[in-house]
């Protein structure tokens, strides 16, 4: 007899769930099925998980496919399992190539290729259907966000566009969906939701064109280029009921938003000051580097380091005035943004060219926090005083690379009808834009 196993949080059980199984089953004789707890599950970094495990359990009773079911809690348990029942061969998706090699050395380990394209038909009658996401560009941070992505509930990539045939079926063939590179409708059509990673010239017009789909959006910064673009996004998506989203990761992470809370609480006293840091030393071939019409420090982080800032004081600024380095191509290769309000001041510093130290300072009448580089993760930071001895110090779970907390935040609030996000508000992205336009007629 040849026993296979298998695991999973089998969370909002679809199709692919289905096929999985099925194909396990096909594997050998006898299939077990391992199915995870919530407090695994969220101790690994999966997130959003809507049913209980008794759910989940029942669910993979019903395909017929499971002989054993058992539930994993703890790390090592895989190994312990395999021992435990003689198990021949470990499966599990192909979206964790790579990830279980380790188990070679006590059975045969076989990954299973992903659905390209699941339904959610088996769900129609729950209260939460999986949302079907595609993602538009093929570039760094799409293929960040694809791995990220399998650790929230709720959600399948099932999709790519690039109106560059070669680059679609690239990045398609790598993370096993579909590509599309001629019709970006026809593309939208069977989709819930986009995540726009394309250049940033081309947010504007791909988040327009889904939104007036219907279909929400969650778009990388900067979202707009303007200020009448991003009042155009925000009156389009109300219009259509959808959710628009800017994705600046640090805005939906756990110890940012903490931080946020300290700040906030008057500890500090009144805040004074805000100084955020965000730079590096980019390639020269990169578009960053390359390009004097969107290139540049500022419109590669200046979103960054501009959310502490309008979180804390306000997007009602008085004045912003900007001093650039640039090339002999006009690429701004560091840049600082100074900003003055009715009751504070901040300082945003960016570059792709020259390197600073990436921290967060946030100055009050009592005291300051210090978030040391890269503060846009939010590991840790401290509250320091005028006696030099005293200090509180604060750490906060950071997992992966944090873009699967804002994916989180866009489930979620698509599955509770929830239209704004407190964490990352229609104001401050409006005002973001605002200050992007500003920097651009500057740079003209």
């Amino acid at each position: 007899m040849t026993r296979v196993i298998t695991y999973g949080s089998f969370d909002l059980f679809h199709e692919g769930h289905y096929k999985l199984l099925e194909r396990a089953k096909a594997l050998g004789d006898y299939l077990i099925v391992g199915v995870t707890t919530e407090q695994y599950d969220e101790s690994r970094g999966k997130l959003n998980v809507v049913d209980s495990i008794i759910d989940r359990i029942e669910n993979v009773k019903k395909t017929g496919f499971a002989d054993k079911i058992i539930v994993e809690d703890h790390v090592g348990q895989k190994v312990e399992d395999i021992h435990k029942y003689n198990v021949d061969i470990f499966t599990i998706g192909s979206d964790w190539t790579g990830e279980f090699d380790y188990l070679n050395d006590f059975c045969e380990v076989i990954y299973l290729e992903r659905t390209k394209e699941i339904s959610s038909t088996l769900l129609r009658k729950q209260k939460y259907p999986i949302i079907k996401l595609g993602i538009v560009g093929t570039g760094r941070i799409a293929s960040r966000f694809l791995p990220e992505a399998k650790f929230v509930s709720g959600i399948e990539t099932i999709s790519v566009y690039n109106p560059r045939k070669e680059s679609a079926n690239k990045f398609a063939d790598r993370f096993g969906v579909q590509a599309y590179w001629e019709s970006f409708e026809g593309f939208l059509e069977p989709l819930d939701a986009v995540y726009i990673a394309s250049l940033h010239q081309t947010h504007f017009e791909y988040a327009k064109a889904a939104l007036s789909m219907g279909k929400h959006v969650l778009c990388e910064k900067p979202m707009a280029l303007s200020k009448a673009q991003a009042l155009e996004l925000f009156a389009i998506a109300k219009e259509n009921n959808c959710l628009l989203m800017e994705a600046i990761k640090t805005a939906y992470c756990p110890g940012f938003n903490q931080l946020l809370g300290v700040a906030r609480s008057g500890i500090i006293g009144n805040i004074m000051d805000v100084e955020a840091c965000f730079t590096r030393i980019a390639d020269p071939d990169t578009r960053e580097s390359k390009d004097p019409d969107f290139g540049g420090g500022f419109l590669e982080f200046g979103n960054h380091t501009m959310l502490p800032i309008f979180k804390l004081l306000g997007t009602q600024y008085k004045e912003v005035n900007f001093n650039s380095i640039k090339n002999e191509r006009g690429i701004d290769l560091y840049t600082k943004a100074s900003f003055t309000f009715e009751k504070g001041m901040a300082l945003s510093k960016t570059g792709v060219a020259v390197k600073s130290e990436g921290q967060l300072i946030i100055a009050g009448t009592k005291g300051y926090i210090l978030a040391e580089s890269p503060w846009w993760l939010t590991r840790s930071f401290e509250v320091r005083f005028e006696n030099a001895y005293k200090k509180e110090q604060y750490t906060a779970k950071f997992l992966g690379d944090g873009l699967r907390y804002e994916l989180s935040e866009f489930v979620s609030l698509i599955h509770n009808g929830e239209r704004k996000s407190y964490k990352f508000t229609e104001e401050e992205s409006i005002a973001m834009a605002e200050i992007v336009e500003k920097f651009m007629e500057t740079r003209r």
